[in-house]
């Protein structure tokens, strides 16, 4: 309203405008002309949907009006998601830099607008918004070893799965029964495993859904199947994946990203020694029919660095209390962990990674180790263990 009486007051302090209705349009025109070529006011545009730094203004050695126009005609059909996407992408990029710097290597550049438009036309689907503007900043990735979208490792299994680029995407664009119109995002080449995304609305998926699947070994029909979900859009799936990494929220192992969730309430500190815990449900190995759920836990078992030297000792034992959904408990006790009896001295660390399954879609595990100094031989002492949850995602089976 401001700018309108302004502009009101002005024309009527010019000298050369006439009172009439067609004078006023003109001049109202000549001044909204002159507003759009203001160049400061799309400064901020550019920054906000572009995400175009000063630097990057100077290096093209253009006005501001003259990059968002240019910008907007290649990209202007994502302006609502670039660059939510493209953040994503440069606080991925930073922290791969500095933790993971061989996976950089693999990234591809970006796809380009016909290319996204030829897959279209040979699935014969539409690609969501989100999902092309993610490949306008990077085509996936190539199928090599760590995979972009994490890793898990156990001692007879291993995963690690990659962002697959357009193309590879397209080869595997599904029509058969049980994944009718669903495109791979991901693809593991050690266990074949991906994650899907559904461009349609069939099969009792919803569209844009993302999910891992795994066949219904009780359904009558051989093409039914598990759907453990894992997004509800591409942006959403990619953008909460990457919060995970650059915050921390997933571990980095061996210069890879484990997909360990830990929860900040997993953590008990007995006498100088602290226990958390991080878990993980595994889809690749678990079974909706018959009831199967398997659930990796990565334990961290550190002695403060203030701790005493003769509070020096030595793990001999666990003990586990396990209850599932119905509330049925199991406990287990046993020697050392992992067939091994680490010692733990000031500053010290110990990890290490075991698995559990369920009959049912959750439960917990908590219990104790029991430990002895090695300075005073003759001391045992139990360490708590903190009651950690495993749940399974939510999970459809396909009505095909």
């Amino acid at each position: 309203m401001q700018a309108k009486a302004s502009t009101w007051e002005m024309a009527q302090k010019d000298e050369s405008w006439e009172q009439t209705p067609v004078a006023f349009c003109c001049y109202l025109n000549q001044r909204l002309n002159q507003l759009s070529s203001h160049d400061p006011l799309w400064k901020r545009h550019c920054k906000k949907y572009w995400l175009i730094s000063e630097e990057e203004k100077s290096r093209r050695n253009q006005s501001w009006k003259a990059i968002f126009t240019s910008t907007y005609a290649d990209l202007g059909r994502y302006i609502h998601y670039y660059a939510t996407l493209k953040k994503a992408w440069d606080d991925l990029e930073k922290y791969l830099g500095q933790w993971c710097p061989r996976m950089i290597s693999s990234l591809k550049e970006s796809a380009r607008e016909e290319d996204l438009d030829a897959v279209e036309a040979q699935i014969r689907c539409k690609l969501p918004d989100d999902y092309r503007c993610s490949f306008r900043i990077h085509n996936g990735q190539k199928l090599v070893v760590p995979g972009l979208m994490g890793s898990m490792a156990l001692s007879n299994h291993y995963r690690s799965e990659d962002l697959l680029d357009i193309d590879t995407a397209a080869g595997g664009f599904q029509q058969r029964l049980g994944l009718k119109q669903c495109l791979p995002l991901t693809f593991c080449i050690h266990t074949g495993l991906s994650q899907y995304m559904a461009l349609e609305s069939v099969e009792g998926r919803n569209k844009y859904e993302i999910f891992y699947q795994c066949p219904d070994q009780m359904a009558r029909k051989p093409s039914a199947i598990v759907m453990f979900i894992t997004g509800t859009s591409y942006l959403e799936w990619f953008t909460s994946y990457v919060h995970e990494v650059v915050t921390g929220g997933y571990p980095i192992i061996r210069d890879q990203i484990f997909r360990y969730v830990h929860d900040k309430k997993c953590v008990a500190t007995t006498e100088d020694i602290t226990v958390s815990v991080s878990t993980s449900f595994l889809p690749e190995l678990s079974s909706v029919h018959p009831p199967h759920y398997f659930f990796t836990y990565r334990i961290r078992i550190e002695m403060s660095k203030d701790a005493l030297p003769e509070k020096t000792c030595q793990l001999d034992s666990r003990y586990w209390r396990i209850t599932n959904a119905k509330g049925d408990v199991e406990e287990v006790q046993g020697p050392g962990v992992v067939g091994e009896f680490p010692v733990i001295g000031p500053g010290k660390v110990y990890e290490y990674t075991s698995c559990t399954t369920f009959s049912t879609t959750s439960g917990y595990m908590e219990g104790y180790y029991t430990f002895h100094c090695l300075y005073y031989k003759d001391r045992f002492f139990n360490v708590t263990i903190p009651r950690f949850h495993m749940v399974c995602p939510t999970f459809k089976v396909s009505t095909a």
